[in-house]
């Protein structure tokens, strides 16, 4: 079931092969027809995920990327959507010679060729695939029948590792294996029999329930292998690897590797147990509601990084996420008092822009560290506009299209593909240039930083359609407002800042994307310490 863990045992996987000396990459399948992830709703799917060269993707490739701490393709990413769409276009034009183009074996033909991809693009002796979804799913069988065949055309290059879950029913208090023994089975009608089993629980799995597994799922009891819920999930790579997991791992694929290192993980986990004081930050954002429960997985990014920037500036951090409608009904006071820092993360659209907005206007007048991202930054240059600069009504062109001073504009070769509604892929996405300004918050925070070269040029990923109107930058610069970063052709704002403020910094990029474990990044990083400082908190 989604949520379950198979991302983290996915990346877990990954970092613990690398750190004995295995050149591995992950690949994400998800079942969806979507080509990418890039128009699916945050709450319907959590957050999209951007990789370098600005493909739009399931929030597991961002686990991937903290783990391995490296930056990941497009490649590592496969939807039944795109491979679909290259057997169709492949068959209109002749590709397959007039045969009957069929699900077996052109369909799974197309999936195991972007498989053997993946790992010839990142030069890897290791695929580590996470099939999305449940077992046993009628839209997941196709992958399910690749697998299947890749295992019986190369026995000894594939290893099958079954994530499956383990409920503690709380009446009785005891731990059911029988779900796991039902999905196995399942498996094994498809012909695929799991070479090692990932159990899944709230709690430890003892030993009866271990040999029970072995016994009817057909495995041996040094196979099964516990993974319970955890104080992080930066704790399950080294869990995992307390029953030799990356060693069982190897020896069924043949494969020799050098003693695990883990030296940096572990100093990284380490760091987070040793964290002092606690300081409150408040998130205001619009996906996180989802019935009648909350949702984080929408700006999972931001919590990490922030989680991650924790670890290095030395101090606990708790996060609350905060509708931006109820700020729209609420008094600010009654919703912002008590928090020591605020946030105003990525967003699409008019619903609860009002509310982003009196946050920010009280970050400001109230001197509370303040991070925009994306959106943020957007909803921050509104706020100037009318409240320092008298522009009243100011707004994003997404917002209102016919507001006075759309501060916020959609540039011409966007505005093409809006009136065609071409919406999936057109945006603004992946790596792109930034020239940071000299003397600025954000010149200081990169300086020390390996990101930055020493021209001050920086490259962080983007994902939006909607910029900062150059025609009035000079109002915004003679009021104040510090444009801290640029492209390098100066046409497009990607930095803001303010003076005389304890930490006012917004980007129209997503440093979020790029913050890891073993590379925190430094924006998340002073932002903290600035919220830390305030509050007399000992770094």
């Amino acid at each position: 079931m989604s949520g379950l863990g198979k991302g983290i045992t996915a990346a877990s996987t990954g970092l613990l092969l690398k750190a004995r000396g295995v050149r591995v990459t992950n690949l994400k399948i998800d079942m969806y027809l979507n080509v990418d992830a890039g128009t699916i709703r945050p709450a319907e799917h959590g957050e999209v995920f951007v990789l370098q060269d600005g493909m739009e993707c399931d929030e597991d490739l961002g686990h991937y990327e903290r783990f391995l701490n490296e930056s990941l393709r497009k490649e590592n990413y496969m939807t039944t959507g795109q491979v679909y769409k290259t057997v169709i276009d492949k068959e209109r034009s002749f590709g397959y010679n007039g045969e009957d183009v069929e699900a077996i074996p052109h369909v799974t033909d197309e999936i195991i060729e972007r498989i053997i991809r993946a790992g010839t693009v990142n030069k890897a002796e290791v695929v580590i695939i996470e099939l999305g979804g449940t077992v046993g799913e009628y839209q997941n069988g196709l992958f399910f029948e690749a697998s299947r065949i890749l295992k019986l055309k190369k026995p000894k290059d594939v290893v099958q590792v079954h994530v499956s879950y383990l409920p503690v029913i709380r009446s009785i208090g005891e731990l059911k294996s029988k779900p796991v023994q039902q999905s196995v089975r399942v498996l094994n009608s498809m012909g695929i029999q799991p070479d090692l089993l990932v159990a899944r629980s709230e709690v430890l799995i003892d030993q009866r329930r271990r040999e029970r597994l072995a016994l009817f799922c057909n495995m041996q009891n040094e196979d099964i292998i516990t993974n319970p819920d955890l104080e992080s999930i930066y704790d399950v790579p080294l869990f995992l690897e307390k029953q030799n997991y990356s060693a069982r791992l190897l020896k069924k694929l043949g494969l020799r590797g050098k003693k695990i290192n883990l030296n940096l993980w572990k100093k990284f986990v380490k760091n987070l147990e040793k964290r002092k004081g606690e300081v409150k930050i408040g998130m205001v954002g619009k996906y996180f509601a989802t019935g009648n429960f909350v949702l984080k997985d929408a700006y999972l990014c931001v919590i990490e990084a922030i989680r991650q920037a924790s670890a290095a500036a030395g101090v606990k951090v708790k996060v609350e996420c905060i509708s931006a409608e109820d700020l729209e009904k609420k008094e600010v006071k009654d919703v912002l008092a008590g928090f020591q820092g605020i946030i105003v993360p990525q967003g699409w659209g008019s619903r609860g822009v009002e509310g982003k907005i009196t946050a920010v206007k009280y970050a400001r007048e109230n001197k509370i560290p303040y991070l925009g991202l994306c959106f943020g930054m957007q909803m921050a240059v509104i706020e100037f506009a009318r409240n320092v600069l008298g522009m009243n009504g100011a707004n994003s062109e997404e917002v209102d299209p016919k507001t006075k001073y759309p501060v916020i504009h959609v540039m011409p070769d966007q505005r093409e593909y809006l009136e065609k509604h071409q919406y999936g892929g057109t945006i603004r996405l992946g790596d792109w240039p930034c020239s940071i300004k000299r003397g600025t918050k954000l010149a200081e925070i990169y300086s020390e930083d390996r990101h930055a070269s020493l021209a001050m040029t920086i490259e962080e990923r983007h994902r939006h359609r909607y910029e900062f109107n150059g025609e009035f930058r000079e109002k915004f610069e003679k009021a104040g407002m510090v444009i801290s970063g640029t492209s390098p052709d100066g046409k497009l704002v990607e930095a803001i800042e303010l003076k005389n403020h304890p930490f006012f910094v917004a980007t129209q990029f997503h440093p979020e994307y790029k913050s890891r474990p073993l590379d925190p990044h430094p924006i998340f990083v002073e932002f903290l310490k600035a919220v830390a400082r305030l509050q007399k908190v000992s770094l």
